[in-house]
């Protein structure tokens, strides 16, 4: 096999992994496209739902009145505890048993709200008056337990952040007393006004150490300028300038010359 054929063989089989990819890339797209606006469908059909019920339960009475009301009361606690249990399960691994749990429960639900849905369309009105209470004790039983399910986890995740802004505080209070240590220990700065019995210092001790800071300061300038002079060696030794010679006010002025 020489080197040409090589060449092309390696070539074809690029392009067909090419090929397989974005093929691949495609399908993945289309149906992320796909499941995008089937739950936004999914959405906008369950608002749809959800404002005509409110529409019927409070402009409509009798049977049709309270079976839209049954209705809307559970897709309401429904919906509200889903929407609690997947936002804390994201945080908290220990919900994904609460999730199990309302999946279960969900099951139950779906099977109420197909019961209201049929009974909304029965012409049978005294027939449907006979089962309310039933349905209405299966309604209350279904929307106890799952709002027992998201009050639970809200509470456990109010515990958390509690919790965590308990430790945070702790831990700012021993900073804070760390960056303070001049006051409390024992050897505390000089330079601090030492606290009274109440925290507050005296200004007798504010001038005191104000004056023990500047003499500080002065001593250690004092000590930088001489550790600079022995750093720099001893200067070197010449005649004096008679003009940049010293004068002090009590030396008598030179007389000229030819004067008396």
């Amino acid at each position: 096999m020489d080197a040409l054929t090589l060449i092309l063989i390696l070539t074809s089989l690029l392009f067909v992994a090419f090929v397989a990819t974005g093929v691949y890339v495609s399908v993945k797209a289309v149906g992320a496209a796909k499941r995008g606006v089937d739950r936004k469908i999914t959405q906008a059909r369950r608002t749809v739902e959800d404002t005509t019920l409110r529409a019927k339960s409070f402009g409509q009475v009798g049977v049709a009145g309270e079976l839209a009301q049954l209705r809307l009361s559970l897709r309401t606690s429904m919906k509200a505890t889903q929407e609690a249990l997947n936002a804390g399960a994201a945080e908290d691994a220990s919900l994904s048993e609460s999730l199990g749990l309302f999946e279960r429960l969900s099951a139950h639900g779906h099977e109420l709200d197909d019961d209201l849905k049929r009974l909304e369309r029965e012409p049978d009105k005294a027939r449907v008056a006979e089962r309310l209470p039933d349905l209405r004790e299966r309604t209350e039983r279904v929307t106890h337990a799952a709002d027992s399910l998201r009050w639970a986890a809200r509470d456990r995740a109010q515990q958390f952040a509690n919790d965590d802004l308990a430790s945070l505080s702790a831990q700012i209070e021993v900073e804070s007393g760390a960056l303070r240590h001049w006051a409390t220990g024992p050897g505390a700065d000089a330079s601090w006004p030492a606290a009274d019995a109440k925290g507050n210092g005296t200004a007798h001790g504010v001038a005191e150490a104000a004056a023990a800071a500047a003499g500080a300061a002065a001593d250690r300038a004092e000590g930088a300028d001489a550790a600079r002079r022995a750093a720099a060696g001893p200067e070197a030794i010449t005649a004096r300038d008679p003009h940049r010679q010293t004068t002090y006010p009590w030396q008598k002025t030179a007389r000229p010359e030819g004067t008396v």
